[in-house]
């Protein structure tokens, strides 16, 4: 069974920073793309950020570029958020995804999402 579990989040003011943990069970990260997406209010969820199993490749959302990291520790099974500069724009739920191909299906697991909070 694959579980994805986020953690991290919370309420911060502009201009500070918060990390997001996603902890991976049933699956290795090392040999999967793992991405965070984020809804706010209202809207869709919208892709954030991906690295690949090659962990030099990693893709943001443009809003995001220079200010948030994606990265992975293999040997713990973690992958992580690192926000900084945060904005009123970037409170949403954050929710961890790990896609693979299952007999050239694509197969997206879900975490249950994190609450980040932008306050002025």
């Amino acid at each position: 069974q694959v579980q994805l579990v986020e953690s991290g989040g919370g309420e911060v003011q502009i201009g500070e920073s918060l990390r997001l943990s996603c902890a991976v069970s049933g699956r290795t990260v090392s040999s999967r793309d793992v991405a965070w997406y984020r809804r706010r209010l209202g809207e869709d969820r919208e892709f954030v950020a991906r690295i690949s199993t090659s962990s030099d490749l990693r893709y943001y959302e443009d809003s995001v570029k220079g200010r948030f990291t994606i990265s992975r520790d293999d040997a713990k099974n973690m992958v992580y958020l690192q926000m900084n500069s945060l904005k009123p724009e970037d409170t949403a739920i954050y929710y961890c995804a790990l896609h693979e191909m299952v007999e050239y299906v694509s197969q997206t697991y879900w975490g249950q999402g994190t609450q980040v909070t932008v306050s002025s």
